[in-house]
C-alpha cells in the first residue's frame, strides 16, 4: 500500500492563464504575508485576501484599456470641478489580521492632502476614497474593500459599471457618486469604454472633455 506524500510548490510558480483565479482557502495572516512577499511588487497578478480566503488573479489583457481610461475619466472630471486629489494606482491596502486588495486604480479626495509626499503606505494612512475594478469582482474581494472601509468602490464589468457605497460597514449599491452627484457617471463611463474601442481612448477622452 502506497501512501500520497504531499507536495508544496511556491505560490510564485503558479502560472495563470489570463482571466483566471485561484481560491485558496484557510490562509491565516501570517501565511498571506508571507505569500505576498513571495508574490513581489512587480507581477501581472492582483491579489484579495478576506476572512481566510486568499484569491489571486490574473487580469485579461483587455482589462488595461478601460482600466486606464476609467481612471483618467476621474482625474479629468475632478479637475473641471476644481477638487484636489492624489492618485495612488494599484497599491496593496491591507487592515492588519482581516483584509487586503489591490485595485485597478485609487483616489484620496477628502484625504487627499494628508497623502501628499507619501512614497508608500504607513500605518495609521486611511483608506482611498475611491477605488476602481475593472474585472469581475467576487465576493472575497467586497468583503477586503468593505474590512478595510474605502467609501466608495467602482466596478466595471462586462460594458456595466456599479457604485457601492459603504453604509454601516456594509456595501450598498447606488446609482449615484457622492464626488460627482450631478454627473451620470453609470451612463458616460460605459459610453466612453465603448467609444474607446472603436475611435482610441485618445479621442474618447477629448469627446468627453468636450461635454463636461
Amino acid at each position: 500500500m502506497t501512501s500520497a506524500i504531499p507536495v508544496f510548490k511556491p505560490v510564485s510558480q503558479m502560472q495563470l492563464a489570463p482571466g483566471s483565479t485561484v481560491t485558496i482557502p484557510d490562509v491565516s495572516w501570517e501565511e498571506f504575508e508571507s505569500i505576498l512577499q513571495e508574490l513581489g511588487e512587480k507581477r501581472t497578478t492582483r491579489i484579495a485576501y478576506s476572512q481566510g480566503t486568499l484569491e489571486i488573479m490574473a487580469p485579461l489583457p483587455e482589462h488595461e484599456i478601460p482600466k486606464d481610461l476609467i481612471s483618467d475619466i476621474v482625474k479629468i472630471l475632478l479637475k473641471a470641478k476644481d477638487i484636489r486629489y492624489q492618485p495612488f494606482g494599484s497599491t496593496t491596502f491591507k487592515r492588519q489580521g482581516l483584509a487586503g486588495v489591490e485595485p485597478d486604480a485609487c483616489f484620496y479626495i477628502q484625504n487627499y492632502q494628508q497623502m501628499i509626499g507619501h512614497r508608500r503606505l504607513q500605518a495609521d494612512d486611511p483608506p482611498p476614497d475611491l477605488a476602481i475594478e475593472t474585472d469581475v469582482t467576487s465576493k472575497t474581494t467586497l468583503d477586503a474593500y468593505e474590512a478595510i472601509g474605502v467609501p466608495e468602490l467602482w466596478v466595471y464589468d462586462s460594458g456595466n459599471l456599479s457604485i457601492y457605497l459603504l453604509r454601516d460597514g456594509k456595501y450598498i449599491k447606488s446609482n449615484t457618486s457622492p464626488n460627482f452627484e450631478d454627473i451620470a457617471i453609470t451612463q458616460i463611463i460605459p459610453a466612453a469604454v465603448e467609444r474607446s474601442w472603436q475611435v482610441g481612448s485618445f479621442q474618447a477622452l477629448e469627446e468627453l472633455e468636450g461635454m463636461i
